[in-house]
């Protein structure tokens, strides 16, 4: 099955949010990479790359984890805040 992304071409909302708040920290995609995977979220440089850019959708159960690793809200990491 293939899900589509909105009229802008992104598949979420984060993803930009998910990179200020890398940026922020001083990480790494790979260093973010590390620390969700010792929070028990097995995901690699290229997903968080695919984040980032729209290209990969953000289930929710991951937003929790992200915000965790980033030391940030999910509701930050949706545009809320």
């Amino acid at each position: 099955m293939r899900i589509y992304g909105p009229e802008n071409g992104t598949c979420n909302l984060s993803g930009r949010y998910i990179k200020e708040a890398r940026l922020k920290n001083g990480l790494s995609q790979e260093e973010l990479s590390i620390r969700l995977q010792l929070l028990g979220l097995q995901i690699g440089q290229m997903a968080i790359s695919r984040i980032e850019t729209g290209k990969r959708i953000v289930p929710d159960f991951e937003l929790p984890i992200l915000a965790e690793a980033l030391g940030v809200t999910t509701d930050w990491l949706l545009g809320k805040d």
